[in-house]
Parts: C-alpha cells; structure tokens; sequence
C-alpha cells in the first residue's frame, strides 16, 4: 500500500507541476493588467508539442536526440525522492539533500550538452552561463539546506522535515537565513526573472532558453515539462521543510487528503509571491548573477553560524 502510495505521490507531482504554472503565469497576468489564459495551457501546450514531429538539425548527434528523455527522467527521480503530501513513504529512505542535487546537476549537465551539441552560437552560449550559475548557486542551495539538517541531525529530508514538525513552531534564525537563501536560489535555478526571463528570446539575455532553441516536437515537450517539474521541486522544498504543517504523518485517507490540500495551499501563496516579485523586479545583468548568488550563499552560511552559536548549545 505504502508503495503504491509513493507512486502515486509521483504522478501527482507530475501532474501537478503544468498547474503551478499556468497558476503563476496567470497571476503575472493579472499583476500586469493583461488577459490571462486559462490555467490548463501548460497542459494543452504539452499536448499539442507531442503531436508535432521534432526537427532534429543534420550536424545533431545522438547525444542531442536522447538528451530530452535523460533531463525528465533524472528530474522525476529527483522528485520522486521529495516528500509532498506525507514522509512516512518507502522513498523516505532515499529522500537525501545530497542524492537530490546529484540528480538536478546530472540533468543540468545533460542539458549544457544538448545546448553545445548542434554547434550554434546561441547553444554555446546558454551552455556556457548556465554552467557559471550552476556552480554558484549548487554550494549556497547546499549551504542553505546543511543548516536545517544540522538542526535534525540527519540530510534526509522526511526525517527533518519530521523533526520540524514534531519541535513545533519555533523562532529560529538559522531557518530564517535558510529560507531567504534557498529562495534566492530557487529563482536563479528555475531561470526566473531577476536572473534570467523566461519569456525572452534576446539574444544578449537568454540562458536556459538559448539551450533548447534548436528543440521542438516531443523533445521540446519533455524540456518544458521537466522546466516545469523542477519550479514546482523548489516550491516544494520551500513549503515543506520551512512550513511542513499540513502534510500526512499517517497515511490515513484524511491525512493525506489534508496534506494534499495543505501543498497546495502553499504553492499558490509562494507562486503569487514570485509573480509579485517578477512583476516589481527588472532583469539583472549577467555579471550581477555572481553577486546575486554569493548574497545566498552568505545567507546559508549565515544560517549555519547562528545555529552553531544560538542553537546547537541548548
């Protein structure tokens, strides 16, 4: 049962995901003052790129070709280890900071070389910024999740989230330099504005998107929707480790119903906070990302001395 449980779990991650961002696109929309559609768009963008026959370039390897299928397979491994409506699951065993980040880099480095494998000056250049980000922004994410897992002892992720839970509702300002830390990351993770745009096609300002420009059919379908899959991880992460109310201890039917409606309570409220944010905040230049990301980075580490000084002495 508790099986069956977990893949289901998946699948609704999966199915999920498009939700949140046709959830946050229109709440962009509405910030703007423009017409939003409909909140099933992702899913009918999705549907209508499977139909379509990808175009795949003469000088594309095979490398290009399988790319798309390793970066949303290792992305739903990914988030397949994420508690996001009860912990006590059969993945719980598995659901490790580290083993998490292994598989978002494995897939971000299956994607830098799709981006260098056509050839083109706009691949090489997304591969190459998506590169100098992700090595900045993997030690402050890391940073920033060691300082709650210092506080339970454990980089799991089900048994912290558990430790949380069960200390209750406590100020701590390590968790607050964390959260702000992982935000910031989340934001340059997800390729969102300030740090990239992901409604651009300017040469001069493209990252992820300039990776997958030579994409499209079903390639670019499974692109999109691990794009979208991993907005959603980082909103989960977020939601359950710094706010885990709401999600099932038990897997009891209400529990989880609860934890269901409880995930996705919060994802709204924290997809309404980024649209309020892309909607104030401008584009940043790229040389502004390394400063952007050394701010998270401070902040993890922030995180992690006021813990050891306030809070591992009690």
């Amino acid at each position: 049962m508790s099986i069956l449980l977990a893949m289901i779990q998946t699948l609704l991650f999966i199915a999920l995901a498009p939700l949140l961002a046709g959830w946050l696109k229109g709440c962009k929309c509405h910030l703007q003052n423009r017409k939003a559609p409909s909140l099933l768009q992702p899913y009918q963008d999705l549907l209508k790129l499977t139909h379509k026959q990808p175009v795949v370039s003469k000088d594309a390897s095979w490398l290009f070709i399988i790319a798309p299928y390793i970066i949303f397979s290792a992305t739903v491994i990914a988030i397949s280890v994420i508690p996001l409506i009860a912990v006590d699951l059969p993945t719980a065993a598995s659901a490790d900071v580290i083993v998490l980040v292994g598989f978002l880099a494995f897939a971000r480095f299956f994607l830098a070389l799709a981006g260098l494998d056509v050839g083109t000056a706009f691949g090489g250049m997304g591969s190459s910024r998506e590169m100098t980000i992700s090595t900045m922004a993997e030690p402050a994410m890391l940073m920033a999740v060691f300082t709650l897992t210092m506080t339970a002892s454990t980089t799991n992720l089900s048994l912290a989230i558990g430790h949380v839970l069960a200390e209750g509702l406590e100020l701590r300002p390590s968790f607050i330099f964390a959260l702000f830390a992982l935000i910031l990351v989340a934001v340059a993770e997800t390729g969102r504005i300030p740090v990239d745009n992901p409604a651009t096609h300017l040469e001069l300002t493209m990252i992820h998107e300039a990776m997958i420009l030579e994409y499209s059919g079903r390639h670019l379908a499974l692109i999109e929707w691990a794009s979208q899959l991993k907005l959603m991880l980082y909103g989960v992460l977020i939601a359950n480790i710094f706010f885990p109310w709401g999600i099932a201890q038990t897997l009891s039917l209400p529990a989880l119903g609860y934890g269901l409606l409880a995930i996705l309570g919060k994802l709204a409220i924290l997809a309404l906070v980024l649209a309020i944010s892309e909607t104030l905040l401008a584009k940043m230049r790229l040389f502004r990302v390394q400063e952007f990301l050394s701010f998270a980075y401070l902040l993890g580490l922030l995180g992690m001395l006021s813990h050891i000084i306030l809070e591992a002495a009690r």
